[in-house]
């Protein structure tokens, strides 16, 4: 069985000064050439002949990727790629997944390639960082569960050629944070369930040194947590909760640090839809409706990992959404964490009842800023397809940061209104409030306006819909349907744009 933590870490990522020489060069199973689509291979490259004759070879358009072999022992794969120098960083991330998934297709049992970013100086630091992380992405096996043991990948040493500002340990958390929210979000749900995800989150607090504390249902009951208890009520185990890591900077003068960021993420292990059962197909990957717990804790373990400058909570809703005989029904009316009554419509709208009582806790430590993470609703699928996630917020400052951090980062958000007006949608005659509307058009903007009810208005806070948790074929740089999307941006968002102003 395999393990419910990563066993793989990314390969050691290196730089290098210069261009390798051809005694360097037959060290490396794999070399990897990005270059501009208006430049050709540097003439002191090894065997240069040999590139600039692949060069010479048809078009030179975006996204073209060539390759051919030396006649050196390891016969190193030569892997070039053509980026538009103006490219943006999910393109630049998706042509690097084309030549590292050409190179390890070429050299399958590669342990050593080396990267060679030929561009401007200003933006070397993040192609190379592209190319290491879809080397990573690529390399990474998620879990398996076959008889016959599965052939380890090995690729140990990436060497960045070229002097650059590349981060190489931010680089190998990124990657490694990635693979992380991938790993979790593949795993069976007999194997990721309530249980198991404690024995993660205590194994992951007690090596990054995170504080965890679990509120039980026992807990959330005496506490008044409605909402969430509703959608836990069918379950066949009294497992479920919410869990507290907390992460903080060393300490600064005059005691514990205000929270800078909350993380908080729905960790639904499984969805059946409850009473209002899914049809076999919507619910035939429902495992993978924790992607927005896994981003949270991936991203402050990373963040732990980069000793980052400011402290963070991260709150996960875990639980599963059953069908049982104490199951949550339609017009039931239950009583949030912040005393908000609420009419059950659909029990399959269970991500927002179990945020909601998630996101009452984590503004009770009063954050400077909140951003969910949830794979929330099926009209923003609609709406964006899998390639990008959507985005809403309160907060003027807080959006543009996140839009520039995606933007960045490469993984795509795009940012919905949040109009007043759509409240008359989830009017109640019996609640304060209806879980979400009968005819679910435009369910994106309410189940957002939903929980808005439960975040306080002085506290900037940030939604994301992510409808790019899975994607057939990969996304970017990810070759896998389960992506990993979001801890790219929510690092970049906490490292570079956490300004609040």
């Amino acid at each position: 069985m395999p393990s419910l933590l990563p066993l793989q870490k990314p390969p050691r990522l290196a730089q290098k000064p210069g261009l390798p020489g051809s005694v360097a060069v037959a060290r490396y199973d794999a070399v990897l050439l990005l270059l501009p689509t208006d430049t050709r291979p540097a003439a002191k490259l090894p065997d240069s002949s040999q590139w600039q004759t692949l060069h010479a070879r048809g078009k030179k358009s975006h996204g073209v990727v060539r390759a051919f072999s030396t006649d050196n022992r390891r016969q190193t794969s030569c892997v070039m790629g053509y980026c538009s120098a103006d490219a943006t960083a999910f393109e630049v991330l998706r042509i690097a997944g084309l030549m590292a998934q050409r190179a390890l297709a070429d050299q399958p049992g590669a342990t050593r390639v080396a990267v060679i970013a030929q561009t401007t100086a200003n933006s070397r630091a993040g192609w190379q960082e592209a190319l290491y992380a879809a080397l990573a992405a690529h390399n990474f096996a998620l879990p398996t569960h076959k008889g016959e043991p599965q052939a380890q990948r090995r690729l140990v040493v990436i060497d960045a050629w070229g002097s650059s500002t590349l981060d190489r340990h931010r680089a190998e958390c990124t990657a490694e944070a990635t693979n992380l929210v991938r790993h979790l979000t593949a795993l069976p749900p007999n194997l990721l369930d309530a249980a198991g995800y404690r024995r993660v989150l205590a194994m992951l607090a007690r090596r990054h040194g995170l504080r965890l504390r679990w509120y039980s249902e026992s807990m959330l009951a005496r506490m008044g947590a409605g909402a969430f208890l509703a959608v836990s009520r069918g379950n066949a185990r009294r497992d479920a909760g919410i869990a507290h890591l907390s992460y903080a900077p060393r300490r600064r003068a005059g005691g514990s640090p205000r929270v800078d960021f909350a993380l908080v993420g729905k960790g639904v292990l499984f969805d059946t839809g409850g009473t209002n059962l899914k049809p076999h197909r919507s619910m035939l990957d429902m495992h993978t409706d924790m992607a927005g717990s896994a981003v949270a804790l991936a991203t402050i373990v990373a963040a732990a990992r980069l000793r980052a400058p400011m402290a963070l909570d991260a709150w996960l809703a875990i639980t599963e959404n059953s069908i049982g005989p104490k199951a949550y029904r339609p017009q039931e009316v239950v009583k949030a964490l912040n005393g908000t009554t609420i009419q059950v419509i659909h029990s399959d709208a269970e991500g927002r009842m179990a945020l909601a009582d998630t996101l009452t806790l984590a503004a009770r430590r009063k954050p400077r800023a909140i951003i969910d993470f949830a794979t929330l609703t099926g009209a923003c699928v609609y709406a964006l397809t899998e390639r990008m996630s959507g985005l809403f917020s309160t907060d003027t400052t807080l959006a543009q940061n996140a839009l520039a951090a995606a933007a960045a980062s490469g993984e795509r958000l795009w940012q919905f209104p949040l109009p007043e007006d759509f409240d008359t949608d989830l009017e109640s005659a019996t609640a304060d409030i209806a879980q979400c509307s009968v005819d679910g058009k435009g369910d994106h903007i309410l189940a957002t306006r939903f929980l808005k009810r439960f975040v306080p208005e002085q506290i900037p806070w940030a939604h994301v819909d992510l409808s790019s948790a899975t994607r057939r074929g990969g996304l970017a740089h990810v070759p896998t349907e389960i992506t990993g999307f979001g801890a790219r941006f929510a690092l970049g968002l906490l490292l570079d744009h956490r300004d609040l102003r």
